[in-house]
């Protein structure tokens, strides 16, 4: 699996029972601190290993540092944050690259295993599944508001507790079931990874707006205007494929289409194991877990939020 399929990851396959997932990303920072920043990046870069079925072993860093212009303490502390996100991951540092850059940005290449029958691809939904999404929303929304010194404290800490969450522990509960498509939902947003999985096919993805989970005062910020340019990038790409119900209202429409970073797992799973995953997901500590919306068969593919 690689450039014919835009999936979360790129899949090669080594024998009849291993294949190896390679992944890649690293962004500019998007909080204040630089521990916080390296655990964030960190979590986010594993996370298309665990959307892919697999299990990361290895990592390489990425790092573009403007040397004589930051404390080369602020990249020692980013490094140490992104170790020990990997510590946690039970995965290994192998190395890295750095070159000298204008602006800081960090992040890095992830290698994992999979059996390559149990491979996760971002297709495959059959009509009857249930969605079932693994965190709430939000995080463009309030890095747009921290920005603006109009985020609270507890939007800002619900933001960063779901950002530095690994995807491990759904990745893992998820993998006794008849799971039929998988994707992480990050930069293109809710709708945006809804409609890359319905894409080419005759499936309509129908999300129940009042059941997904929203971090605290995401509504509030969107209606005062605190909308990141990403969050407008993906609506301006996917709103052909979107059709809405009457009452939802547009600050949830907003959300929906806000650019999200490490954020949750968002599975197609049969109906008959949708409640049994869920709670499965909850007993161990994924509080968010919700079953977000269904697939129905159509003529064309898209989105409907109702």
């Amino acid at each position: 699996m690689g450039l014919e399929k835009p999936d979360d990851a790129g899949v090669y396959r080594l024998t009849n029972e291993i294949a190896l997932i390679q992944t890649v990303d690293f962004f500019t920072p998007i909080v204040d601190d630089p521990y916080t920043f390296g655990l964030i990046a960190a979590a986010n870069a594993l996370s298309d290993v665990y959307a892919m079925g697999g299990a990361p072993l290895c990592a390489m860093n990425i790092v573009c540092f403007p040397i004589g212009k930051l404390d080369i303490d602020i990249l020692r502390e980013i490094l140490r944050g992104g170790l020990a996100k990997l510590r946690e991951a039970d995965t290994v540092l192998a190395g890295g690259h750095s070159i000298d850059d204008a602006e800081l940005k960090f992040g890095l290449s992830v290698t994992g295993v999979v059996h390559p029958d149990r491979v996760l691809m971002n297709r495959g939904a059959r009509p009857g599944d249930h969605l079932v999404l693994t965190k709430p929303l939000g995080t463009g929304i309030i890095a747009t508001a921290v920005k603006a010194e109009e985020a609270s404290e507890e939007a800002q800490k619900a933001a960063i507790e779901t950002m530095t969450t690994l995807n491990r522990r759904p990745a893992e509960i998820m993998r006794p079931f008849s799971v039929h498509a998988c994707t992480d939902i990050t930069g293109f947003g809710l709708i945006g990874h809804a409609c890359e999985m319905v894409e080419g096919s005759e499936l309509t993805f129908v999300l129940d707006s009042t059941a997904i989970p929203l971090m605290p005062g995401v509504l509030s910020y969107a209606e005062a205007g605190f909308l990141p340019g990403g969050l407008h990038r993906n609506r301006a790409y996917r709103e052909t494929m979107v059709e809405y119900g009457a009452r939802v209202p547009l600050p949830v429409r907003d959300a929906l289409f806000d650019p999200q970073t490490s954020g949750g797992l968002m599975i197609a799973v049969p109906d008959s194991e949708s409640e049994r995953l869920v709670n499965a997901l909850r007993s161990a500590g994924v509080a968010d877990a919700t079953i977000v919306g269904l697939v129905e068969r159509g003529k064309v593919a898209k989105v409907r939020i109702e």
